[in-house]
């Protein structure tokens, strides 16, 4: 076994035991395990371990050793963003159309304009020494940086606080499903143009992703579909053609100058469902590997992340994000969730469901970074941004419980674990 061989593998259970530990310690903080394992990438990166005396972070993680490790980590991605879209149910999406279009519509374009209005002030200030792409790209990007919403983390927060099945859960999600949709098409429009893109022409580029999107859903989801209707054609197992169509796609719009995540994203929403309904072992399968796999993106994210760097102009920017992306987020997913007919409640958990951010905005986040759209300062702002945003989800939850349970006298412990009615 050769010495690059060696590293990798070492790196790799280091990585999956710390993110563990971190993971284990953030569950017992009432946290989802992603804040914990964003946590572990980043302290064994420049920002914790980096800061030791030889290098450790460097030694540990060499030169040699990260490209292994990010061709992994991009792979858990793909799959991980695959079960993204398949998770999107148009069905939920149509059974609750007005709360949650305006929901969706209301907190995706407030803090969307918030954060390109940040994009002009970062531009006009001459911040990072224009080491970003200014003009459309950098306006769309930080719109969608400051605007997107984690569907995996809100779903995984929405069954742990017991709100799975009720009117503000199945809201909440499909509203945030809908915005995943509306943030990556953004996102797509925003590299085109880039050193991300490739050489072909926006125009060329915009064209082929229409192309792209039309022959997924008008070609591939009915073979598929036609395919799975033939008697005695059905897989025992529907998880192989999840994985090839995830692939697939995501080589797709690589060899068109986009980024893989989008191919995966699009054959995710393009998977026929069966009976209407996601299949339990896709998305079992989908999750299993971005648990397995994705704690290696969250390290080779925290190499990237220097907290240590920052300046108090820095500090100052991220506090401008923060207003913009929490106050943007929350108060347009509250003020349209009354405007839908909900009451003050369930308004006041949408706006907080919302909210969270989580992995899929480091995804975006390392889109940015590769396509020269914003610099590792600029980059390590908006991890901080995405870890707190994350991170402070829970405790609104449990706050808005204890608020109710205080008005109804009902015990404290009861609305901590998520006993109230969540309907």
């Amino acid at each position: 076994m050769d010495v690059v061989t060696a590293d990798v593998i070492g790196d790799i259970a280091l990585v999956l035991g710390a993110s563990y530990v971190f993971g284990a310690l953030a569950r017992r903080v009432g946290q989802p395990t992603v804040v914990g394992q964003i946590v572990a990438g980043i302290a064994l990166g420049p920002s914790l371990l980096g800061r030791f005396p030889g290098h450790l972070s460097h030694r540990l993680f060499t030169t040699d050793a990260v490209p292994f490790l990010s061709v992994v980590a991009q792979i858990a991605v793909v799959v991980f963003m695959f079960g993204v879209g398949y998770e999107i149910e148009p069905r939920s999406i149509r059974n609750n159309r007005k709360p949650v279009l305006l929901i969706a519509i209301g907190a995706m374009v407030v803090p969307l304009a918030l954060g390109a209005a940040v994009a002009l002030g970062v531009e006009h200030v001459g911040a990072f020494d224009g080491h970003h792409t200014v003009g459309r790209s950098f306006l769309l990007y930080m719109g969608v940086a400051t605007s997107i919403t984690a569907l995996p983390v809100l779903a995984a927060i929405v069954r742990e606080r017991g709100l799975a099945g009720s009117v503000v859960g199945d809201v909440a999600t499909s509203a945030a499903g809908l915005m995943d949709v509306l943030a990556w098409l953004v996102l797509a429009v925003a590299l085109i143009g880039t050193k991300g893109a490739g050489s072909r022409p926006w125009s060329e580029m915009a064209l082929l992703l229409v192309l792209f999107v039309a022959v997924m859903f008008l070609v591939v989801r009915p073979a598929l579909q036609w395919w799975n209707r033939r008697p005695g054609s059905v897989l025992v197992s529907q998880v192989p053609i999840a994985l090839l169509l995830a692939t697939a796609g995501a080589w797709a719009t690589a060899d068109l100058g986009l980024h893989p995540i989008f191919g995966a994203f699009v054959a995710g929403l393009a998977m026929p469902k069966p009976e209407g309904a996601a299949d339990a072992e896709v998305l079992r399968s989908t999750e299993q590997t971005g648990g397995l796999l994705l704690p290696l993106f969250f390290v080779v994210t925290g190499l990237t992340t220097n907290i240590g760097a920052l300046k108090g102009e820095d500090l100052a920017l991220l506090a401008a994000i923060l207003v913009c992306s929490i106050g943007g987020k929350f108060a347009a997913g509250y003020a349209t969730a009354r405007l839908a007919g909900m009451d003050n409640r369930r308004s006041t958990m949408i706006g907080a469901l919302v909210n969270t951010r989580g992995l899929t905005e480091l995804i975006a986040l390392n889109v940015g970074l590769r396509a020269g759209i914003i610099d590792g300062r600029l980059f390590t702002i908006l991890v901080l941004m995405a870890l707190i945003t994350t991170a402070m989800t829970g405790p609104l939850i449990t706050a808005i419980h204890k608020r109710d349970a205080t008005a109804l006298g009902i015990p404290d412990r009861a609305a901590a674990t998520g006993a109230l009615d969540p309907s």
